[in-house]
């Protein structure tokens, strides 16, 4: 039995009057929402240290790359720093035409003002108001009645039509009845619709009605339940936007978001990467990558992610979480030996088949789309990786095609060192290790020359001049052919034994390409296993080469 006392807890949301369900049976949604993103103002607020003036420019350039159009700027009238911000992006000719800029503002006749003069210029605007309609806010902060709340809302509404007017501005409008969660869900319908019949929409000015999860209070498909209804109940539902704003008190703010869009929903507000307050605003990264990875395109480019990373962790002195979906740094990675095995072969079977949609296993997206790496990004090595990823590392990274007996070998030895050093290996220091454990060995036996000659009956013979323990020694070799002759010398002058010899070669594809590469494995008479790699830029002093370290490691 817990000992937290969960008794002091209850529902605090309303299920709406009528419940429909219809939407759950869909599987994804049509299309991409509208985008507005809120990091500008919801997201800088929730700032430790809130952004410069030069730093939120940056963040805005960065936002336009990323295919936004339409940007909540921040709430003008709140201070000076936002104030100065709006006139800096209107003063720069920095508000493309297609964008919209979005303004918060209380209902409040000297805010609204502020307001429209921090917005004179702007081409596209929509001026946000709000007000809360819960029930813990009517009761325990405003002290008012539902008709006096919903008066609020609709002297705000009368407010902002007749102060947009008196300005010839033809600014778009969108309400909010902030902490909606917590609000009787047909008396919120009553409020916007209310608001609504102040604003009049049409097709050519439509209004945005927003539905903030303020406070996450139920599980995802209730908050869709209740956008549901929202959406077949609002007044002038075709010239009304449905926007959703949700928070990420119970962590589900994604989820919030993708069936909401499912139960009607036209539009989400959201941040980059979830920062806001408390435990943050939905993560429109994730929800747009979310639909490309279902083949929806979200009108959003995440190709560059690290990039993008890099300047939200500068300006907001924020961390994206290792394991934030898409963006974090560890979100493709396979430590694990069999995840990186069937990560290799499908990417080998994507090589060869050449499919037409992505499907590799344990991995949702192709990394590439998002500008990471599969050598640096997904696969990546310690004392739990196994032989297939450190084989896909030699290979796409150094050119490296070991027998398959070979990348065992190597495996355990690469996942010993690991383990030993208590770390990840990264792939210049396997490298390394392979180079140190298997190519060109010189001890106890050092090539210096070799020479064979081609006999009537097709055999080779010559001599093999090399060191032994540092003495020179120049050795007959006779067999069927170069490698069999040398072999033949070595065995005899060192009276030793060996069977099973396994041979490879290939050219050096990445990297020089006049360098070959050969691998040889041999069993020694106590049944042992040993493999040894030459590299020459001949093919046959390569393979003589990995003859003598496969000798060497041996001996």
């Amino acid at each position: 039995m817990s000992k937290m006392n969960v008794e002091k807890y209850t529902k605090n949301y309303f299920m709406p009057p009528q419940i429909d369900m219809s939407w759950a049976f869909k599987e994804h949604p049509g299309k991409a929402p509208v985008w507005c993103s809120v990091d500008l103002r919801d997201g800088n607020q929730a700032l430790v240290i809130p952004m410069s003036l030069d730093e939120k420019i940056e963040f805005y350039k960065m936002l336009l790359k990323i295919g936004f159009k339409e940007i909540e700027v921040g709430f003008p009238a709140a201070s000076e720093t936002e104030y100065e911000f709006l006139r800096t992006l209107v003063e720069k000719d920095l508000i493309p035409d297609d964008v919209t800029v979005q303004v918060l503002t209380q209902a409040r006749e000297h805010i609204i003002k502020r307001t429209f003069e921090a917005l004179d210029g702007v081409k596209n605007a929509v001026v946000h108001v709000y007000n809360s309609t819960s029930v813990a806010q009517r009761e325990q902060v405003f002290k008012k009645s539902r008709e006096n709340i919903k008066k609020i809302a609709v002297n705000g509404a009368v407010m902002l039509k007749e102060l947009t007017e008196a300005a010839g501005q033809s600014y778009r409008f969108e309400y909010s009845p902030e902490s909606f969660t917590g609000t009787e869900v047909d008396y919120a319908c009553e409020v916007c619709n209310a608001v609504l019949d102040i604003w009049q929409p049409t097709a050519d000015k439509k209004s945005i009605i927003n539905l903030p999860s303020t406070v996450q209070m139920s599980m995802p498909h209730i908050y869709a339940a209740q956008i549901a209804y929202m959406s077949q109940n609002l007044k002038y539902r075709d010239n009304v936007v449905l926007s959703l704003h949700p928070h990420n008190d119970r962590g589900t703010g994604v989820a919030d978001s993708e069936m909401g869009l499912l139960a009607g929903a036209d539009r989400i507000e959201g941040t980059l990467f979830g920062n806001g307050e408390r435990t943050g605003n939905a993560d429109i990264v994730t929800i747009a990558m979310n639909m490309a990875a279902l083949g929806i395109d979200p009108q959003l480019d995440f190709s560059n992610m690290p990039e993008i990373i890099n300047l939200y962790e500068s300006v907001t002195r924020m961390h994206v979480y290792d394991r934030q979906p898409y963006s974090g740094s560890l979100v493709f990675a396979a430590f694990s030996g069999s995840h990186q095995d069937a990560i290799a072969k499908g990417m080998k079977w994507r090589e060869k088949e050449k499919p037409a949609h992505w499907t590799v296993p344990y991995l949702l997206i192709d990394p590439k789309d998002i500008g990471r790496e599969y050598d640096g990004d997904v696969i990546r090595i310690n004392s739990q990786s196994g032989k297939g990823g450190v084989a896909y590392i030699m290979e796409q990274k150094y050119g490296l095609d070991m027998p398959k007996k070979m990348r065992e070998d190597f495996g355990y030895c690469v996942k010993d060192i690991s383990d030993r050093k208590h770390k990840e290996l990264l792939p210049d220091e396997i490298y390394k290790i392979f180079h140190d454990f298997y190519v060109n060995i010189e001890a106890p036996l050092s090539l210096i020359d070799f020479k064979l000659n081609k006999t009537a009956d097709g055999m080779r013979n010559g001599t093999v001049h090399l060191y032994i323990n540092g003495n020179e020694k120049r050795l007959s070799a006779q067999g069927n052919g170069r490698l069999d002759a040398v072999s033949n010398a070595l065995q005899k002058e060192l009276k030793i034994n060996y069977s099973n010899l396994i041979y490879s070669e290939h050219a050096m594809e990445i990297g020089s390409s006049s360098r070959a590469m050969a691998y040889i494995g041999i069993t020694g008479e106590n049944g042992k296993n040993v493999w040894g790699a030459g590299m020459d830029t001949d093919i046959i002093t390569a393979s003589v080469k990995a003859l003598i370290s496969a000798v060497n490691k041996l001996l």
